[in-house]
């Protein structure tokens, strides 16, 4: 307990004044921009920090008053008062209370991104056009209409006192983040103020200042029920409740982002929100959110724990208290160059880069301009409208060309998800293919609904018909023939894992359709790798392996074109010296001519050649002796050699633990070939034994005494 009361005073405490000298001026500055009496601004910070510091959810989040709602706020004034302004803030945080009890505090985090900062820089716009008003010795309209037509008159009878104090709050403000940082030490906001009232005390100056009407005390008073227009009020809540919460939630992660220590609980923070914006409301104060602004000044100044943020909160309800005159002494416009620059930072110009670079500029400019010529809400739900309209256009879309080769062949290529939104281009491109050609439809999509499948097929029948050719390929996870016959779904199968499947599996099986599949797929993605090779071989290793066909060497090992010099006989099997030519001619020039690495054994499982030589049926002469290689072999199985335990306790039956005994066996004989021999004693060839289980599609290491996983294989 000590210990935590000493860190507290250690980090907690001195970053707790920072977070208070920026708190101070903002919360009068946007209790200002509200239209709201300006304790109300304190009332929310002092509300903010100490309720919502100890029951939200994040640790170093700082709650208070905040610029984005005061365009919400000021309509509400405008339209209901002050005192059902404030209940309506009561009323919005007992919904976020409820929002963040029923655990879905993560939905609000959906609300694309793009809106949310057209939202914030739609607020800065208007805080800059309101208070445009202010600092040239004025007040603000109702409207950023109004304000912008009344604008020009403003300007021509301008106060020249009031300009001078804001001008040179926003040249502090502009210049204070360029100095040394043991200068920035000290809150920009603060020194810019200060030294704006100093100004105007110093010299005489006829320039409006702040009025108070007395302490926080004072200012306290219970909220008021509205008399009708509940239509209205209901959805001035939401309004509240949902830019609240999502200003908020945003803020906690993006304060997450900026430390090491614990993150934020939504739901909790959704909760300790809800509690202060009712605390705020019944006390006379303004909506509360959470504040990126303070919680990035608080993470900078070394705070820990919650306790930063419920200090701040005790701090600024001190000088409320008690220093409250020093507040009368600051003229409105020194506030108004303030939020002036808070304004202008709610723009962000990389956000607008990043809008033009996503595609995302239209929702940017709605959002704005709805914020900007609606109301807040409005402009949200028009941004957001639009934003769902573009992803569902983005999504539903299919890129579909039609282009034709050097060699006169037609390609037809469909890229995307291939939907019934998509037939009008469909039948646009196919109706540009002209008659008795060679076609090729290439499908390379990740959704096809039975509508575009349908359309396709009936065009290639009609096309046909008319003395064309048509081959359509799937390579893309969603398959044509398929689309009839099961509910669309969209797959993650990538193109290249349809290439390893067998011409059983594609709707034309054989060499031809798998040759004319070859060229339109894969040719053109190896051609850089073909054209390295045609010059020669460097293969890293002699893969000698099984006939059967159920064995692909380049499918299990992971291995293309150049990676291995394949020889395959039945069984697998390496004859004594001086009785296969074939088998030492492969050995000699892989081992001599290519130099290659590793000479690799590969047996697999349900092994006709192992089952002949286990059971020895009656089979053709040239097989039997063909056979007799394997002697070997079983003798080794039919007198315990130690693969085979190693193989029966890993669950395989006799013929497979045969087949297991072969290949340790076979390695064996290579190693000691005379052709290989030497090789392999100087270390420049190493000799494996690999097992491909068929049924599981593993590939087992076959030592001479033990099977193993595969997948640790080193070079020696």
């Amino acid at each position: 307990m000590q210990e935590k009361l000493r860190d507290i005073a250690r980090f907690d405490g001195p970053s707790s004044i920072v977070v208070f000298l920026v708190a101070l001026p903002l919360s009068l500055g946007i209790a200002l921009a509200s239209g709201a009496p300006l304790m109300a601004g304190l009332i929310a910070g002092v509300v903010g920090g100490i309720v919502g510091g100890l029951m939200g959810g994040s640790p170093l989040l700082v709650s208070g008053p905040a610029a984005g709602l005061t365009v919400v706020v000021a309509e509400l004034i405008a339209t209901f008062g002050w005192k059902v302004t404030t209940a309506i803030t009561v009323a919005a945080g007992l919904v976020q209370i409820g929002l963040g009890l029923s655990r879905i505090a993560r939905a609000a985090l959906a609300i694309s991104p793009v809106v949310v900062h057209a939202m914030l820089a739609g607020i800065g716009v208007t805080i800059v056009i309101q208070q445009a008003h202010v600092l040239l010795g004025g007040s603000s309209r109702s409207s950023v209409l109004q304000n912008l037509t009344e604008l020009p008159s403003r300007i021509g009878a301008l106060h020249w006192p009031d300009l001078a104090v804001g001008l040179v709050v926003i040249a502090v403000m502009v210049l204070w983040p360029k100095l040394p940082a043991k200068w920035r030490r000290v809150p920009g906001a603060l020194v810019a103020v200060t030294a704006a009232t100093v100004l105007s005390l110093v010299v005489p100056m006829n320039v409006e200042r702040i009025r108070l009407n007395g302490s926080i005390i004072d200012a306290i008073g219970l909220p008021a029920m509205p008399t009708g227009n509940w239509g209205a009020v209901a959805l001035g809540v939401l309004t509240v409740a949902l830019i609240a919460s999502v200003e908020s939630l945003l803020s906690a992660v993006a304060t997450d982002r900026m430390h090491d220590g614990a993150k934020t609980n939504l739901d909790r923070e959704l909760v300790g929100q809800g509690a202060a914006n009712t605390v705020s409301g019944l006390l006379g104060g303004l909506p509360v959110t959470g504040v990126i602004v303070r919680s990035a000044t608080n993470v900078a100044a070394g705070a820990r724990t919650r306790w930063s943020a419920v200090l701040h909160g005790v701090w600024l309800l001190f000088f409320s208290v008690a220093l409250s005159g020093l507040v009368e002494k600051i003229p409105t416009s020194a506030l108004a160059g303030l939020l002036i620059v808070i304004g202008v930072q709610l723009v962000k110009i990389a956000h607008i880069r990043t809008a033009r670079r996503t595609g995302d500029l239209l929702v940017y400019a709605v959002t704005i301009g709805g914020v900007l010529f609606l109301n807040l809400l409005e402009g949200v739900l028009a941004g957001l409208v639009v934003a769902l309209v573009l992803v569902l256009w983005r999504v539903a879309r299919a890129h579909i060309e039609a282009v034709v080769d050097g060699a006169g062949r037609w390609h037809v290529t469909v890229d995307g998800t291939l939907s019934f939104f998509s037939l009008p281009r469909l039948t646009r491109v196919l109706a540009t293919v002209p008659p008795g050609q060679d076609v090729a439809i290439e499908l390379t999509v990740d959704f096809l609904d039975h509508a575009a499948a349908e359309e396709i097929q009936e065009w290639s029948r009609r096309y046909r018909a008319a003395g064309g050719t048509v081959t359509v390929d799937d390579l893309g996870g969603a398959a044509l023939d398929a689309a009839a016959t099961v509910t669309p779904r969209r797959t993650t199968e990538r193109p290249a894992e349809r290439g390893l499947l067998p011409w059983r599996a594609h709707a034309r099986g054989g060499l031809a359709d798998g040759i004319a599949r070859y060229h339109r797929r894969h040719a053109a993605l190896l051609s850089d790798d073909f054209d390295q090779l045609s010059g020669g071989q460097k293969p890293e290793a002699l893969f000698l392996t099984c006939a059967d066909s159920r064995v692909v060497p380049n499918v299990i090992t992971g291995s293309g074109p150049g990676d291995l010099f394949t020889v395959r006989n039945v069984g697998n099997l390496v004859p004594p010296a001086g009785t296969d030519p074939s088998i030492e001619a492969s050995l000699a020039y892989a081992v001599d001519q290519l130099a290659v690495r590793q000479i690799i054994v590969c047996g697999h499982s349900a092994c006709g050649a192992m089952g002949v030589a286990l059971e020895s049926p009656v089979v053709p002469p040239t097989i039997r002796r063909w056979i007799e290689h394997a002697a070997p072999s079983t003798e080794a199985f039919r007198t315990g050699h130690p693969v085979r335990g190693a193989a029966a306790d890993l669950g395989f039956g006799a013929a497979d633990q045969l087949s297991l005994v072969n290949v340790a066996m076979q390695v064996a004989a290579v190693a000691e070939h005379p052709l290989v021999r030497a090789a392999v004693a100087a270390g420049r060839v190493e000799v494996i034994g690999l097992f491909f289980d068929i049924a599981s599609g593993r590939v087992l290491r076959v030592t001479d005494s033990a099977v193993v996983e595969a997948d640790t294989l080193t070079h020696a």
